[in-house]
């Protein structure tokens, strides 16, 4: 049975099963949202971040010893494809920082509640 087949049955048993319905669903409105804010912390750990490191860099440590801003940028990008951890880390940081405050943040909810 491939794929489609055995999608197709659920779809078959199941009417809420099709997330591309056009019935609203609240799993695929917060899934909206989230991929939503995770494309614009990606954006910002791609974009803005890389420069204020560079710039908290040049003038903490001085000048970058590659080709200066565009050295730095070419050095983050090569070190990005090839899948580098501390770079990943770097562009999705953002990211997990929201996600930890919002642990937290349930965390201290739940503990106040109780």
């Amino acid at each position: 049975m491939t794929f489609g087949e055995s999608w197709a049955t659920i779809s078959a048993l199941s009417p809420r099963a099709d997330l591309l319905s056009n019935a609203p669903s609240p799993v695929l409105s917060i899934l909206k949202k989230e991929l939503a804010l995770l494309a614009v912390l990606l954006f910002f750990g791609i974009a803005i971040l890389p420069i204020a490191v560079w710039f908290v860099g040049d003038v903490v440590f001085g000048t970058y010893q590659g080709n200066g801003r565009a050295g730095f940028f070419g050095d983050l990008g090569n070190k990005l494809r090839s899948g580098d951890p501390a770079a990943w880390f770097l562009v999705v940081s953002p990211w997990l920082g929201v996600q930890i405050v919002r642990l937290a943040a349930l965390g201290w909810r739940r503990t106040a509640k109780s």
